[in-house]
This record gives structure tokens, sequence and C-alpha cells, in this order.
């Protein structure tokens, strides 16, 4: 999915979850939770793939080497 699409999902769900809505419709699917943690754990997981697809590359790590005297 894009970020796009991943924004509107995390949205749409937010909104449904704040109003007590259990049953969402995404994208012509429709999904129920049974609980309000299980809504909670979808909205981490699309949280994490939004921060995955946002945050770059990973940095590099640099180790300096360093010699005791001259060679």
């Amino acid at each position: 999915m894009t970020l796009e699409e991943l924004t509107a999902c995390r949205d749409r769900l937010r909104r449904a979850r704040f109003k007590g809505i259990m049953t969402v419709t995404i994208d012509g699917e429709t999904v129920t939770y049974k609980t309000d943690a299980q809504m909670a754990a979808a909205l981490a997981s699309i949280e994490a793939e939004i921060s995955k697809l946002t945050r770059g590359p990973r940095p590099r790590t640099i180790y300096p080497q360093t010699m005791k005297g001259l060679t």
C-alpha cells in the first residue's frame, strides 16, 4: 500500500474507533472488530507501516579504526 492509502485507512479507523463504531469499510472491504483492543492493534500496525515508509533509509554506522604509533 502507498503512504496515502495507509494514511486514509488510519484516519478512517481512528474516526470509527473514536465514535465507538466496530465495523469499518475501507476500499470495499468490511471488517468488524470484536474489541477495542483489536482496533488498537490494527491502528498500531498501520502506524508502524507508515513509520517505515516515512523514516527513510537507516543511518550508516561508522566505526573508526585507530592505531597506536606510526606505520
